[in-house]
């Protein structure tokens, strides 16, 4: 079970936590910081993507999973009218964060209480130009959002150049992510992963970012960004990515697979 609390160092800010495991970070008062690698990753691919582009026609992002709102409080600081969905489906979750963590008024953030595959589901077709994939049902991305099935819905609710960006955690050797990824990349081509070195290399259990699209990406923009974090990211595409994704099945909609949790219980944040 999720629980909003106060971050003992920062004056202001909160943590969402599942367990020993935080999963958001929000300063209300400062949405432009962003505390997590992973959520810096996601923000450098909207600026490079559809952030970068003309605020007329108004863009739409569409964010499934919402913790504490980091990502569209800070859309919404950087890109002030962007029109922003919301779906989570934890209903006391959202009732804390209204209360201790309201929303301004009149964001621009629509926050509708289902899970992300029914949302998906429930959008018309070229309705928005970013989709961020950000859930997890306690310490597992669900499997019903790591299907073929459910990507091609994704693709189908895209802008003709349009991104998919997802959080995705795991470990060497990454058999449920390279399979989550095959999927990904039947919908939409051109795909980046992005991962600390050391998740890259085996040492531990971490987060890898994955931007995927119809179009061509920002790559290089992307792959320099990787290398300037602050922990070392290393970026994959093209030839690389398609040799490291090897011969990997998608999962589909009759074999879904959650992602696994780290060994031993280990704390990270998602």
């Amino acid at each position: 079970m999720s629980r909003v609390e106060p971050d003992r160092e920062v004056r202001g800010a909160f943590l969402v936590r599942t367990g020993a495991t935080q999963q958001s970070w929000v300063d209300p008062d400062d949405p432009l910081r962003l505390e997590f690698e992973y959520v810096q990753r996601i923000s450098e691919v909207l600026r490079a993507t559809v952030l970068r582009r003309p605020a007329e026609p108004r863009q739409r992002v569409v964010h499934l999973g919402g913790g504490g709102m980091t990502l569209p409080r800070w859309v919404a600081a950087v890109r002030p009218g962007t029109a922003q969905v919301v779906c989570e489906p934890d209903a006391e979750l959202l009732a804390e964060v209204r209360r201790k963590l309201p929303l301004e008024k009149r964001s621009g953030i629509k926050v509708r209480e289902t899970d992300g595959r029914s949302g998906v589901a429930a959008m018309p077709d070229s309705y928005a130009d970013a989709l961020v994939v950000d859930a997890f049902d306690g310490l597992h991305v669900p499997g019903s959002l790591a299907t073929a099935e459910f990507f091609a819905d994704a693709a189908r609710v895209l802008r003709a150049d349009g991104v998919l960006v997802m959080n995705l955690a795991d470990e060497a050797p990454f058999v449920w992510s390279r399979s989550c990824l095959a999927g990904l990349a039947t919908s939409l081509r051109h795909v980046l992963v992005t991962a600390e070195t050391a998740v890259w290399k085996g040492r531990r259990y971490g987060n890898l970012v994955a931007v995927a699209s119809r179009t061509p990406l920002p790559v290089a923009e992307l792959e320099n960004s990787a290398r300037l974090a602050l922990f070392g990211y290393r970026a994959l595409a093209g030839a690389p990515l398609r040799r490291w994704l090897g011969a990997a099945e998608p999962f589909t909609d009759d074999a879904p697979r959650d992602s696994h949790a780290p060994a031993n219980g280990r704390s990270w944040y998602t």
